[in-house]
């Protein structure tokens, strides 16, 4: 057991790879009644194309890694969720990207509950009939999405932005592409990807640290476990340009929706405190120009082209960076040029030096005030750990940034020829840019 001290938000953190492969991490936190544990594979909607060693490529369903998730929770006795609740326990499990994490948090019964995740998500229980049952009530879950306003436009302002990277697809696929998984593809994928070696678990909470992994230990010395696979993840490249510039769908809303987005690929692999800084200086540039309190934002608000759910957002990852900025408005074609003026203006304007330290001090003291609530610590850790990155030394990278550097980083990103726009209208003005 490997103990790591952060002393800038003293913090410790217990951490040991074990012969299985599987890395275990835990934040003792004392004065805490609720622990939190989550266990997390390296596996998401982007990991769709695959082959083992020298085995043939593999191009699995859309929406697989999601499905997989579902139907994790499924047992030969019933249904896992029962089994938290009688000990306390409240669990849930979500599909990213570039992961699937299984969770839960508990007052009491943390070994019992501990048990409970690891056997589970360790014992694959695939069937025709509950891989059917299933198929159906995710089936409803995209017609369900579909129909909401906010999710596709997210979606399709990705699908816009990206040309060959699954960034591209929806996370719970379409209709059609589950339709293609079988109990067999399942457990392919689970072989493939849920491997020990290629997954975490944090813990946090009131933990005797010691106490935890000799737990954990205990229940891994009752398995066996095949040899790591040698798994090729197949990435295709990505073009700098964007599949399509403005993308229109027809929707029923009382007022138009837009997004812009960006996307920026990077030149080397970020990782690390490299990774980090950037991530801090688009943070802290985001918010100087389009946080409620900037000048970009309360123009665009007299000007009555948004309204107060405008908002921002800047994703990091190790290969690329992408954002958006959006909201509801009753003209789209204006709001988007209008911000491009307004982010020029910005740019050729006398530099906000006192704005970026003012804004600086704010991220930090967010992210300091995260490390009372164990459950925000627990849903970011895995994140940051999977892109080869530490969450606790941000503190320490939004410490090193300077205005120049984040400045020229924020110019560089919001580049006109690597945006696109999605709007979602209600049919009755079809017209549109592009």
């Amino acid at each position: 057991m490997i103990a790591k001290q952060y002393e800038k938000v003293n913090e410790t953190l217990y951490s040991e790879t074990l012969a299985n492969g599987l890395q275990v991490f835990v934040l003792p936190k004392t004065g805490f009644t609720k622990t939190f544990v989550t266990f997390t594979t390296k596996f998401g909607s982007l990991d769709n194309h695959y082959r083992i060693s020298e085995g043939e490529d593999i191009l699995v369903p859309d929406g697989i890694a999601h499905f997989l998730e579902h139907k994790m929770f499924a047992e030969p006795d019933g249904d896992v969720f029962t089994k938290f609740a009688a000990n306390g326990a409240s669990a849930n499990a979500f599909t990213s990207f570039d992961r699937t994490a299984y969770l839960f948090s508990c007052t009491d019964h943390l070994y019992e509950n501990l048990d409970i995740l690891l056997d589970f998500v360790q014992n694959p229980y695939f069937t025709q009939a509950n891989v059917d049952k299933e198929r159906g009530i995710i089936d409803q879950e995209i017609a369900m999405y579909q129909d909401n306003p906010d999710w596709r436009l997210y979606f399709e302002l990705l699908a816009a932005l990206f040309v060959q990277s699954p960034m591209n697809i929806d996370i719970i696929g379409t209709s059609a592409t589950i339709a293609q998984i079988t109990p067999q593809s399942l457990y392919d994928c689970y072989h493939a990807f849920y491997h020990s070696s290629n997954m975490c678990l944090f813990a946090i909470g009131a933990i005797e640290p010691q106490a935890f992994f000799d737990r954990i230990k205990l229940n891994q010395a009752r398995k066996t476990f095949p040899p790591k696979p040698d798994l090729i993840r197949i990435i295709p490249e990505e073009p700098e340009h964007v599949a399509k510039p403005w993308r229109q769908i027809e929707l029923p809303v009382s007022e138009p929706k837009c997004l812009i987005g960006f996307k920026e690929l990077h030149n080397e692999r970020l990782e690390g405190i490299e990774l980090l800084k950037r991530e801090c200086a688009l943070q802290i540039m985001f918010q100087l120009l389009f946080a409620p309190s900037s000048t970009i934002y309360q123009t665009l608000y007299s000007e009555q082209l948004i309204h107060s759910n405008f908002s921002s957002s800047i994703t990091v990852k190790n290969d690329l960076t992408y954002s958006m900025m959006g909201g509801d408005t009753p003209d789209p074609d204006k709001l988007v040029a209008r911000i491009f003026e307004l982010v020029e203006q910005y740019f050729d304007s006398t530099a906000d030096r006192l704005g970026f330290e003012r804004m600086k001090r704010k991220a930090i003291g967010a992210f300091v005030r995260m490390f009372n609530s164990p459950s925000a610590i627990a849903s970011q850790f895995t994140a940051y750990h999977f892109q080869n990155s530490d969450f606790f030394e941000l503190l320490a990278a939004y410490e090193t940034v300077n205005f120049d550097e984040s400045l020229e980083i924020v110019r560089n990103h919001l580049n006109h020829k690597r945006h696109a726009v999605c709007v979602v209208r209600d049919g009755v003005n079809k017209n549109g840019m592009g």
